[in-house]
């Protein structure tokens, strides 16, 4: 079976995510590092130019997203399961709450509480991160404060009633999800032990989480990824639904950006497109022919002229 290797840099909480996945299924895996900030020629060589962390390549196969990866580690790797008693559809859902609206909170924190953050990583994100305005965010840190802790209110009280995991008794992505933004939080809002310390339920709950590990990791360099995707032929799409709304058709020329930030457009030939997914087929004389893939959910489709 073709490895996975993932691409990613190791303070990333988005990256942490999947890691976390990987420990979850204890699985082995290589770990290309990329730069922090732009430019990421190896990574978007691969990609197109989508430059979020992380992504996962097997083969010729991009994956872009946490989520998408996710769920393709779960096809590949179903056991133990991300989504105990059938979870999937609300796990997925409420990503989009730790993803957006309890992660904001703890960027512009950890933005605007770290006096030190070098000058080009504070000049990449300001355009990154477009949710956020570096202007006013001094005067919005206590607004940003009062909002992260009351979504961590929100996951301490899922768990007043003694249960281990958010579900139950199971860990599942929903967890992960939850867990990314206390683990960022963490390690860049300084203070933030002193109000985690009042919401009890969490605090054996981060430790189960952590406990997962990352799996059984080794070194690869960016060169020998990029090989390792010239090298494997890409398998063919799944084909256009047609019955969707957006009436595009095999092999029309597409263009894929995320709807939140880190707005980038990626360019390619759509091979397939269903309510879960959006895959690309590119070409590039470093990799030849690689397929790049996206959850539906969140990206914007256009077509491209």
């Amino acid at each position: 079976m073709t490895k996975i290797i993932l691409h990613h840099f190791d303070i990333s909480p988005f990256a942490e995510k999947i890691r976390l996945v990987l420990g979850l299924k204890h699985l082995t895996w290589q770990s290309v590092q990329i730069p922090i900030i732009m430019p990421k020629p190896d990574l978007t060589v691969l990609t197109g130019g989508y430059r979020k962390t992380p992504v996962m390549q097997i083969g010729a196969d991009i994956y872009c997203d946490t989520n998408r990866i996710a769920l393709e580690l779960e096809h590949r790797h179903p056991q133990p399961t991300l989504f105990p008693d059938g979870s999937a559809g609300l796990s997925m859902a409420l990503s989009f709450w730790s993803n957006q609206t309890f992660f904001n909170h703890g960027a512009g924190l950890s933005m605007g509480l770290n006096t030190e953050i070098p000058k080009p990583i504070l000049a990449d994100r300001k355009a990154f991160f477009n949710f956020m305005d570096f202007d006013k965010l001094p005067d919005e840190l206590p607004h940003l404060f009062s909002q992260l802790m009351a979504h961590m209110s929100l996951v301490d009280d899922q768990l007043a009633d003694g249960r281990p995991y958010l579900l139950g008794n199971e860990l599942g992505w929903i967890d992960i999800n939850a867990y990314f933004v206390l683990w960022m939080s963490q390690n860049n809002i300084p203070g933030i032990e002193d109000h985690l310390k009042h919401l009890t339920n969490i605090t054996d709950w981060d430790s189960r989480i952590a406990e997962l590990g990352h799996g059984q990791r080794s070194e690869l360099d960016a060169k020998d990824a990029i090989v390792s995707a010239k090298n494997t032929e890409p398998p063919s799409g799944s084909g256009v639904d047609r019955e969707d709304v957006l009436e595009f058709s095999v092999g029309d020329d597409v263009i894929v950006e995320p709807d939140d930030y880190g707005m980038v457009p990626v360019k390619g030939e759509l091979i397939t497109l269903n309510r879960h997914e959006i895959s690309l087929r590119r070409r590039h004389p470093q990799t030849d022919e690689v397929n790049v893939h996206f959850p539906r959910a969140g990206y914007r489709i256009i077509q491209h002229d």
